[in-house]
């Protein structure tokens, strides 16, 4: 709720398991059920997590939904959900098997931060590995899994730092084969002036849809900027903008109960009606439209038998 007791994004910050190594968890299914349920989270509601979530099959399917596009998970296949995306699982957990790493975005190192691109934003989709690189990606998560399970072999800050190399090789691993499965050329050279737009529109969107604002904020010109936007994302920067606070106006409206006065606020109108305009204009749609229509396709989302 929030303070005005409307229905909020359930937002899910990073909490330590009691008895776990800090800034970072492997799970089974199972165990993620009684995770969440042990900090009071329903594990299939809509959520948006202040943590990365890497996903991985071993048998069975496994039915999730990331900022409004569903996946379906099969065996051998990995999902990542990035902080801040709209996550859930709308299949039993039960139902599959499979391991999940939860880890903080500050707990590995800047140089495999950057080399994995964990702040990027572009779309997710399920990966499946073959070969030699899902080789390589099942046996450096068994070394991972089997490192974290030995707590009390090694010294806790020693445990904690093989934690993190370990994380590391999976994590670079997993990037490299994201960004040669899903990323086009325009991505792959997505060059530093479009990294770094695309790190100020993250942090601004909400008070800002001005090109000009970042250009003179990053110190580049508007030219320079919505050329090398328009080379890794394949738009304009002002799209790419109003992209992005299309995201979350549609996440707001689909999984709150806020006014569009509210949702309008939070994403940078000055009022319902300007909102109201810009939406239509992207989506084709109303935002009253959009609600009413991502609350029909989300009956029956919640697994049976699962409910809280």
């Amino acid at each position: 709720m929030d303070k005005n007791g409307h229905a909020d994004v359930t937002e899910v910050p990073y909490r330590s398991t009691a008895g776990a190594p800090p800034g970072v968890e492997v799970l089974g299914f199972a165990d993620l059920t009684e995770r969440a349920r042990g900090h009071g989270v329903d594990p299939y509601s809509p959520v948006r997590v202040a943590f990365h979530e890497l996903i991985t099959v071993r048998t069975g399917t496994l039915r999730c939904s990331l900022d409004f596009t569903d996946h379906e998970v099969a065996e051998g296949d990995w999902l990542w959900a990035r902080p801040g995306q709209i996550h859930q699982f709308r299949s039993d957990l039960g139902s599959a098997e499979g391991t999940v790493v939860l880890f903080q975005p500050g707990f590995l190192d800047t140089a495999t931060a950057e080399v994995a691109r964990l702040d990027q934003h572009f779309p997710y989709r399920p990966l499946t590995p073959s070969g030699a690189a899902g080789d390589a990606l099942r046996s450096t998560l068994d070394l991972l899994d089997g490192e974290y399970h030995a707590l009390g072999g090694l010294p806790l800050d020693a445990h904690v730092e093989v934690l993190r190399h370990l994380l590391a090789a999976l994590v670079l691993r997993l990037a490299h084969q994201q960004r040669a499965t899903h990323e086009d050329m325009a991505h792959a050279t997505a060059t530093e002036a479009f990294r770094r737009f695309q790190q100020a529109v993250e942090r601004g969107y909400a008070h800002s849809h001005r090109v000009e604002d970042y250009a003179r904020e990053l110190g580049y010109s508007v030219r320079t900027l919505t050329r090398a936007t328009r080379g890794a994302a394949g738009c304009g920067a002002k799209r790419f903008i109003d992209n992005r606070v299309l995201l979350e106006a549609r996440r707001l409206l689909a999984h709150t109960d806020l006014s569009a006065g509210v949702i309008a606020e939070r994403v940078g109108f000055p009022e319902a009606t300007v909102f109201t305009k810009f939406f239509r204009k992207l989506s084709g749609e109303t935002p009253t439209a959009f609600r009413g229509a991502s609350r029909t396709l989300g009956r029956g989302g919640h697994p049976r038998g699962t409910g809280t």
